[in-house]
């Protein structure tokens, strides 16, 4: 009980989440007005995303420098997961944009920069499957990992603020803090990007328990 505390913490904090976000009441926005919803979901998604992908980067780090298995598996788990989180965060925020934008994929610098960023990923994984050698492909996909998280960083943070972009925060458009996320927002959003977050490692724990039982039954 005392070991899965957070795995109640996040059971709780989505029910809140989903409940609250759908029903509560929300600032009336010019466009936005009920689609602000969706903030609750799409971003705290990313957050996840990257959080998942910034553990998975440490693993593959801990990897290279020990050469211990496990750190391979939990660096391609959370990896996985965060991929998936990145779909759903995608697929979030192109609803998002059919009410706000008028059509779910605008070529937005920041929807281009996110796709790129998965597409880097995506290749990590098809690199993983290319190759036979259990260590080599843990040691080349370990640098790769390295190579596509420091890559995502400014694709999603630093390029879209470069140029004109629908999103808040980017493009001289003004971020959410600056004008509209009161308090009724706050309330939700936090607990959903914790809740969001943890619901990524307890599926990423997950799958590792697989893997290293799969391991154990190949040995």
């Amino acid at each position: 009980m005392r070991t899965n505390w957070w795995k109640w913490a996040c059971a709780i904090l989505l029910i809140y989440v989903v409940i609250a976000g759908l029903l509560m009441p929300t600032p009336r926005l010019p466009i936005l007005n009920e689609t602000i919803r969706v903030l609750h979901f799409h971003v705290p998604m990313w957050f996840g995303m990257l959080f998942l992908f910034m553990g998975s980067v440490i693993h593959a780090i801990k990897y290279l420098s020990s050469g211990k298995q496990i750190n391979d598996t939990m660096s391609q788990s959370l990896a996985t997961v965060g991929v998936f989180f990145g779909i759903l965060g995608m697929v979030t925020g192109m609803f998002w944009a059919t009410f706000t934008w008028g059509e779910p994929w605008s070529s937005d610098p920041k929807q281009n920069a996110s796709a790129i960023g998965l597409l880097i990923y995506f290749a990590y994984f098809i690199l993983r499957g290319s190759i036979q050698d259990e260590q080599q492909r843990s040691k080349i996909s370990a640098v790769y990992n390295i190579f596509a998280f420091a890559a995502i960083i400014p694709l999603l943070f630093i390029l879209p603020r470069l140029t004109d972009s629908l999103h808040p925060g980017n493009g001289g458009n003004p971020g959410f803090n600056s004008y509209d996320l009161d308090s009724r927002l706050r309330t939700v959003f936090y607990p959903a990007v914790i809740g969001w977050t943890l619901l990524g490692f307890w599926i990423a724990s997950i799958r590792i328990k697989l893997q290293n039982i799969n391991h154990q039954l190949d040995d």
